[in-house]
């Protein structure tokens, strides 16, 4: 199986460390060019262009808290390499810190949902409008000749939004992750519908828990990471690695007939059907 995205651009965000940057890594090393965002982590993304080249990979610095970021980001990677075709909605932000629903400060529930979520509508807005924009511009006329109802048209664009099981099964002191994780999920069933006719692609990609910056405040409190341990039938934690590659596969000819999934990735944590 020979997962190429060749003459692809993608766009990325939160790509400079963890899961971002394993996916970056991939998607660079299958033959896209990639632009992807930072937010602090300046010597992380820089290092990550360094290592893959500014021929195929360019860093752009964005705080994805608000939807004119996120519109300036999409024009950025078209104005970086000319085109998008694939969106991988990563960034996103989980307070390590318990926090009981009545004591949850308002301004932790909107910064959540600001940069989980409202972010998320406006990179999907502005780069479905683009890639539309482009099929139309490569449309082919009409031969006149039927098209077989089995043949599989090429895709005029990907978009995998990474999810979470907390999405799915919730997670207490944490209904603001959750409430935002879950909505992507709703985004995918919907979207994958209305843009399906349009031949953009629609899934998400839910990780469990993973080796990474985020979830180092758990992993690291030893009572916490036990309980984590216990709760995953693989008895350990997943890679950045593991999260990216079925990222990629999902923007591959290979899954030309997948849209509107829930792609889980959790070591067997949410058997779900």
């Amino acid at each position: 199986m020979n997962l190429r995205l060749d003459s692809k651009v993608a766009l990325i965000t939160g790509g400079s460390r963890g899961i971002g940057a394993a996916a970056v890594r991939e998607f660079v090393a299958a033959g896209a060019k990639v632009v992807f965002n930072y937010h602090s982590a300046q010597a992380q993304a820089d290092a990550l262009v360094h290592e893959l080249g500014e021929a195929g990979c360019r860093a752009v610095k964005s705080d994805l808290s608000t939807t004119e970021a996120a519109r300036e980001l999409v024009a950025a990677t078209v104005a970086a390499f000319g085109r998008i075709d694939i969106l991988v909605a990563n960034h996103g932000i989980w307070p390590p810190a318990d926090a009981a629903i009545d004591k949850m400060s308002d301004e932790q529930w909107h910064k959540t949902i600001a940069v989980n979520l409202d972010s998320v509508f406006a990179l999907i807005k502005h780069s479905v409008g683009q890639m539309k924009k482009q099929s139309a511009l490569s449309a082919k006329p009409s031969t006149g000749a039927e098209q077989k109802k089995t043949d599989a048209l090429p895709a005029a664009g990907h978009i995998v939004l990474i999810s979470s099981t907390s999405a799915q099964r919730g997670e207490p002191f944490h209904c603001d992750y959750s409430a935002t994780k879950g909505a992507l999920i709703s985004m995918v069933k919907g979207l994958s519908s209305e843009l399906a006719p349009h031949r953009i692609y629609v899934n998400a990609v839910a990780p469990g828990w993973v080796d990474t910056e985020m979830s180092a405040p758990a992993l690291n409190d030893p009572p916490t990471r036990d309980e984590i341990f216990g709760s995953i039938p693989l008895g350990r934690v997943g890679t950045p690695e593991e999260i990216a590659g079925p990222i990629l596969f999902l923007c591959t000819k290979y899954a030309s007939f997948i849209t509107g999934e829930i792609f889980n990735v959790n070591g067997g944590a949410v058997l779900v059907g």
